[in-house]
């Protein structure tokens, strides 16, 4: 147990006229600072009660357990500034008016300041501020007023998407911070950030951690400390799922699938609405988990079992019933066994599941408070997991909070509308999700409204920009426009209330190849993108990356918004513009290779790229290995062809890929392989090897080597023991 150190500190709270506040800690304060690492610095105000005693911090749902690396120090009232200790940690705490300097190494890392009725102000710094979570003003969350909003009944829905509020904030200058109490909204109009307390929240009393964010990853490593590591997804979630709305019948849900191998077009999941929001769904109707009978005229595991012989996964979607969800599965000792209680809850899911229920997709529920949003959350998880142990469960919600991941959860942004200004903030919404909330996000492809702008085109470009985000699902109304060969049909389908897309519109033979193009490479780049993913596990790394997580001390890469990087090595710039010939980016210092011709390009400055409807801009950087898997149709399925490493020379570079059975929980305990390729550039030398962090024997494979841009091929064998590979 770490030893408390007490200092005495007179403290005088002051308002914004710079008046003396003589309510908010009329019997004093204890300010307490923990170390819960050397990156993080724990600041608790606790106004003190008549009998002296501190108001607690309340607890919750999503912080982790945490303990403290260095002496606890708590300053209580006296007279005197104080210059504090904390491990790795200074602060500078001055009484009148009571503010807080934390530094670290030197560096004025945050500067706090404490106003009436709890209100607290914090630095902004000069560089953009990111994080806060999902949808509102993007990208750069200066000169933005955010209130703790949660769901689809925000300010321009139809662009930014669903809010889902999360108090963690990343300065690009150096700093972040996670507010754990008191909830409220965050007002970044002006010079100073300023944190507004919700109604109802205990006057003056703050529990915030600040990070050094000087390296990028060290913060995104430190947030999941405190809110949990996301769990690693099932391989099938990795793949493209489709979405449908109003079906015609049974056998309308078996030919789309028909559909998808007859040409090829690779696909993992197929996702069916219930009824309520479209009048011919899965279920009976909003809160039911039975069967349409209307729908499925023969038994409904059978129907299932064909789609599961094809090789899809089924995820159904559900919206909850209007209670309080609270508890644990299994229940916990004095929970209260009512209809909201999880466990209960769960069990009316379980006849869906016997049936063959692969995932959920968890609609609705913006009515949720924080702690019943978890709740909502762990029960796809858990209850997922008590009946079919050891297999990953998989869920896809609207709603959510930091924590959320750590039971399986991915998000997406709600019923955006197709149209152009949509997809150019989708870009930013994703990379800002990715920073605060989740690794796993994604969007309606296509948009989920249509409009006057629906069309092919956007579809196109829509549906290249969702093959880089974790979440790859097309979804909307006239659902028959959302399928790859959907817009060289000459009908839309069920329109669902709209005109658009108009029938004329429809005639667009482009589209499916593209389409399947985009599908290739997503599933080429499996073993690339679930390295990904393991990496979001191990060490909070998303994989929709913000420019800034790589290049900090790059003014022009930390203000893009527009592009990003899909883990640390491919940088993607989106095509937003209608009728585009050309797009322009910056490419961060260094050399990189332009991925449809292979040109090796320097970085460091804007160029503009040409483009056609098939092409979306996507850059490698120099000394990239990258993994190149053979074209599958579902992420599962045997193939025989060998992967591919591509070999980006001119510098050193290295790549670590990982693999496991691709469903289990035996990750959590490290039982998988780690592949590690090094190219030595001077020497024109790959050397792939075992990483220690594997537990499992090596299976021999062959690779095929492409060393670019000479073009020279290799093929070599490894089976775990280190090689080198001359070139």
């Amino acid at each position: 147990m770490k030893l408390l150190s007490i200092i005495m500190l007179g403290l005088s709270v002051v308002n914004s006229t710079g008046a003396a506040d003589a309510t908010t800690f009329a019997n004093g304060v204890e300010a307490r600072f923990t170390a819960v690492s050397k990156d993080t610095l724990r600041i608790s105000v606790l106004p003190l009660r008549p009998d002296g005693s501190a108001v607690a911090v309340p607890k919750n749902d999503f912080l982790q357990p945490l303990a403290a690396v260095a002496p606890v120090r708590r300053l209580r009232v006296a007279a005197a500034d104080k210059l504090v200790g904390v491990g790795a940690w200074r602060v500078r705490v001055q009484a009148q008016p009571f503010s807080v300097g934390i530094e670290k190494a030197g560096r004025l890392v945050q500067q706090l300041a404490f106003e009436t009725n709890g209100v607290m102000t914090f630095a902004l710094g000069d560089g953009p501020v990111l994080g806060l979570g999902e949808g509102g003003q993007q990208f750069d969350r200066r000169g933005g007023n955010y209130p703790e909003e949660n769901g689809q009944q925000t300010k321009n829905l139809r662009v930014f998407g669903a809010r889902v509020a999360a108090p963690f904030l990343i300065g690009t200058t150096g700093w972040a911070m996670f507010l754990n109490t008191p909830r409220g909204a965050f007002d970044l109009v002006g010079a100073r950030g300023i944190v507004r307390p919700e109604k109802g929240a205990e006057p003056g009393l703050v529990d915030i951690f600040v990070m050094d964010a000087s390296q990028p990853a060290v913060a995104m490593q430190e947030f999941v400390r405190l809110t949990g590591a996301p769990a690693l997804p099932p391989r099938w979630a990795m793949g493209y799922m489709q979405s449908h709305r109003t079906l015609a019948s049974t056998d309308e849900m078996l030919e789309v699938a028909d559909t998808f191998r007859a040409k090829q077009l690779p696909c993992d999941a197929l996702i069916y609405l219930g009824t309520g929001f479209c009048p011919m769904g899965w279920n009976q109707g909003h809160d039911s988990l039975k069967f349409n009978s209307k729908l499925f005229l023969r038994d409904p595991a059978g129907v299932l079992h064909e789609l599961h012989t094809n090789h899809f996964k089924v995820v159904l979607h559900v919206v909850p019933p209007r209670t309080e969800l609270h508890g644990t599965i299994p229940s916990a000792v004095g929970e209260a066994a009512d209809p909201g209680q999880i466990a209960n809850y769960w069990l009316r899911h379980r006849e869906v599941l016997a049936a063959g229920a692969d995932g959920w997709w968890p609609d609705e529920g913006d009515w949720f408070n924080v702690p019943q949003r978890l709740a909502r959350h762990r029960m796809y998880y858990q209850g997922a997991l008590a009946d079919r142990p050891n297999e990953r469960p998989w869920s896809l919600h609207r709603n959510g909070f930091p924590g959320m991941t750590q039971y399986g959860g991915w998000i997406w942004s709600g019923d955006v509308t197709g149209q152009w200004e949509t997809l150019a903030a989708q870009v930013a919404v994703g990379i800002n999700t990715s920073l605060s909330l989740t690794p796993f996000w994604g969007t309606d492809t296509g948009g989920f409204l249509n409009s006057a702008e629906s069309s092919g085109e956007l579809f196109v470009r829509w549906f290249q920009f969702s093959t880089f985000t974790p979440s790859f699902r097309s979804h909307g109304r006239a659902w028959h426009t959302r399928l790859p060969w959907g817009w060289n049909t000459g009908a839309p389908g069920v329109l669902e209330g709209g005109k658009f897309p108009l029938p004329e519109a429809l005639h667009h033979p482009e589209v499916e190849p593209i389409c399947r193009e985009y599908l290739n490479l997503r599933y080429r780049l499996l073993t690339y993108n679930y390295s990904l993913a393991r990496e979001a596990h191990d060490a909070g790394m998303p994989l929709i990356r913000a420019l800034w997580l790589h290049y900090p001390e790059d003014p022009q890469a930390v203000k893009r918004g527009d592009e990003f990087l899909w883990g640390r090595n491919l940088l993607v710039a989106p095509v937003i513009e209608r009728g585009a010939t050309d797009r322009r980016l910056y490419l961060p210092k260094g050399d990189w290779y332009d991925w449809w011709t292979a040109e090796r390009i320097a970085g460091g400055r804007e160029i503009t790229r040409p483009v056609d409807l098939k092409t979306m801009p996507i850059y490698v950087r120099a000394g990239m290995i990258l993994p190149l898997d053979p074209v599958r149709q579902f992420t599962d399925e045997p193939v025989s062809e060998p992967i591919s490493l591509r070999i980006y020379r001119g510098v050193d570079g290295e790549f670590t890929f990982y693999d496991d059975d691709g469903h289990s929980l035996d990750y959590l305990a490290d039982q998988g392989t780690w592949t590690r390729c090094q190219w030595r550039d001077a020497k024109r030398r790959l050397e792939i090897s075992r990483d220690p962090r594997s537990r499992q024997p090596a299976h021999a494979c062959t690779y095929e080597v492409l060393l670019l841009p000479d073009g020279v091929r290799k093929t070599v064998k490894f089976t775990g023991h280190k090689i080198e590979v001359p070139f």
